[in-house]
């Protein structure tokens, strides 16, 4: 049995007025790790109330809990239910909490795992948002590699990593000091890798055209991306090779 199955085991054998305690307790907090793995059970077996309920706790590790398993109710939920933890997890996707915002992004890997189109339509409103926050939580969430064996997935992955991008370029250089606007560009200087890695043929040349860009913030996620194995490993295959000059003129060999 893994420690997920031995925390929900845990958790279905309490009453729901002893878990907020329990999560606590078990947090791994203060300390280097917070404990994820009771973070995914906990997700996986509360009841929606008790979802709910952490999702708005003042306790950074159970307003995590409550607001990963909110992708939970988004899938499971209809109508009013599931429009209701929709406006929680964006509501979230803005937290001061870093621990929180990752919590967001779990969330709607949870979306992505069980309703793929509906993480993708998800993503395509909230990486529009006017909250940098909101947009980074939205490149964040699909950029995970398990859920961009999809096609469709991985395009709009490409797609949400340049709409983020081409939002922070359309600031103006004062107000790309904020601490909002860094973290989302920080989140776009690895989750661009992440979507190039998952469908190379597209992805190099999509970074080829975010390369060619002279904005310094665009120039930084360009570099941070290079400095990711994932991404580096494809920038060497498709460099090229000698004896290429004797290619025909554009052409180059194909990555291995």
């Amino acid at each position: 049995m893994t420690r997920v199955e031995e925390y929900r085991t845990t958790l279905r054998g309490l009453d729901p007025r002893q878990v907020p305690a329990y999560l606590t307790a078990s947090s791994g907090l203060p300390g280097p790790r917070a404990n994820l793995a009771l973070l995914d059970a906990f997700g996986d077996v509360a009841p929606a109330g008790l979802v709910r309920d952490m999702a708005t706790e003042a306790d950074e590790y159970r307003r995590s809990c409550g607001t990963a398993a909110l992708g939970r109710l988004v899938v499971e939920a209809t109508g009013a239910g599931a429009r209701s933890a929709l406006d929680l997890l964006h509501d979230r996707a803005a937290d001061s909490s870093w621990r929180v915002r990752e919590a967001v992004a779990m969330a709607l890997q949870r979306v992505g795992d069980a309703r793929p189109a509906l993480l993708r339509d998800l993503v395509a409103s909230w990486v529009s948002d006017p909250h940098p926050l909101v947009r980074r939580a939205a490149v964040a969430g699909v950029c995970e590699p398990r859920l961009l064996t999809e096609p469709r997935t991985a395009v709009a992955a490409r797609a949400a990593c340049r709409t983020a991008t081409d939002s922070i370029e359309a600031l103006p250089h004062d107000a790309r000091r904020d601490p909002d606007v860094r973290t989302l560009r920080q989140a776009l200087g690895y989750c661009w890798s992440v979507a190039v890695a998952a469908d190379p043929a597209a992805g190099l040349a999509a970074f080829a055209d975010l390369a060619a860009s002279h904005d310094p913030d665009t120039a930084w996620i360009v570099r941070s991306n290079r400095g990711k194995k994932r991404l580096a490993r494809l920038l060497d295959a498709d460099a090229p090779s000698p004896g290429d000059e004797d290619l025909a003129p554009g052409a180059h060999r194909s990555p291995t």
